[in-house]
């Protein structure tokens, strides 16, 4: 059995390791497409829009709930790249967690 001393060490360890790859995926960019690529998001690991493009094909003043409809979709794409690169770097620093 690991002694408290070496458990709080790796715990340290750990924690740092944490920390550097939380800080890695919030400078990462993540871009998210709704369908045909008319709507593109680019969001920051750690959440932020970056910024949003729109085709000319989906910008219709007499449509907007179809350009929202886009816009929520990219959105939520790249949340959901976010999301699985999260699992994938930080996933696997939490089953050494010695506790």
């Amino acid at each position: 059995m690991m002694n408290m001393q070496s458990m709080m060490k790796q715990a340290q360890k750990l924690q740092k390791q944490m920390e550097k790859g939380q800080a890695e995926l919030a400078a990462t960019e993540f871009i998210g497409k709704s369908a045909q690529g008319l709507v593109v998001a680019t969001l920051t690991g750690d959440k932020k829009v970056v910024k949003i493009d729109f085709q000319e094909a989906v910008v219709d003043p007499e449509d907007l709930e179809t350009l929202s409809d886009m816009t929520t979709q990219a959105i939520n794409a790249a949340l959901d790249e976010i999301d699985d690169a999260t699992k994938k770097k930080l996933g696997a620093l939490a089953g050494k967690m010695p506790f």
